[in-house]
């Protein structure tokens, strides 16, 4: 089984509590106005891996050392049979290994459609941020893009540690972006705010760092 992957990080401590392993896939019918993540929109069979080669990487790059897994893009969904490798997989680590790690997935689509097309997949999940991004609504919350967002917690292991974060208001002082360098590219890995990416290519721009591409424009 393959999956096309846009990229993946050890650790990101932005999209969900404690050090995660960040799986994001690629390819996205959505298309949501105002998303960051536009360069995972593309359907890119050169992008593809094995399911079998991406576990491995996740278990050699964290050495069991990390606290849950988030799964963004990209719009998983529309991997149905990759991602329920990969979710099989996971499972399959977890329990192997006696660990405790928990699953975030990230979704444009709405929950109700999810849940009625997806409700297999969900039952392997332990958390899920559905619906589209809107950038006309704020950011108001961690983990999350746009207020319509909601924090949905799908198992006992979710809720244990995460029922904190479902409707406590975002905290300022908290770090909202990672930011990695690979070669001549710049991650930028996180939730940022209205008009910061922007603002962050600007700052750049009067320093002399120009930016050849950027993933939040066509």
């Amino acid at each position: 089984m393959k999956i096309a992957i846009n990229k993946a990080h050890f650790p990101v401590t932005v999209l969900g509590p404690g050090r995660r392993i960040g799986i994001w896939v690629q390819g996205c019918s959505i298309g949501c106005k105002g998303c960051v993540s536009q360069d995972t929109w593309a359907r890119d069979g050169s992008k593809e891996m094995t399911v079998a080669g991406l576990l491995s990487w996740c278990r050699e790059v964290s050495a069991g050392q990390f606290d849950g897994i988030t799964i963004s893009g990209g719009e998983p969904f529309e991997q149905p049979k990759a991602l329920h490798a990969l979710l099989d997989g996971l499972h399959h680590w977890r329990s192997n290994a006696g660990m405790d790690f928990d699953i975030l997935c990230y979704s444009g689509y709405p929950l109700a459609t999810l849940q009625k097309k997806n409700a297999d997949l969900l039952q392997k999940i332990d958390a899920l941020i559905p619906e589209p991004f809107i950038a006309s609504k704020p950011l108001t919350q961690a983990w999350r893009g746009s207020a319509n967002q909601p924090l949905v917690l799908l198992s006992d292991r979710a809720r244990a540690r995460m029922q904190a974060y479902v409707d406590a208001p975002i905290d300022e002082q908290d770090k909202r972006i990672q930011t990695m360098i690979d070669g001549q590219r710049v991650w930028y890995v996180g939730i940022p705010g209205r008009g910061d990416m922007q603002a962050l290519e600007q700052l750049c721009a009067s320093r002399g760092l120009t930016f050849d591409s950027v993933s939040w424009r066509p």
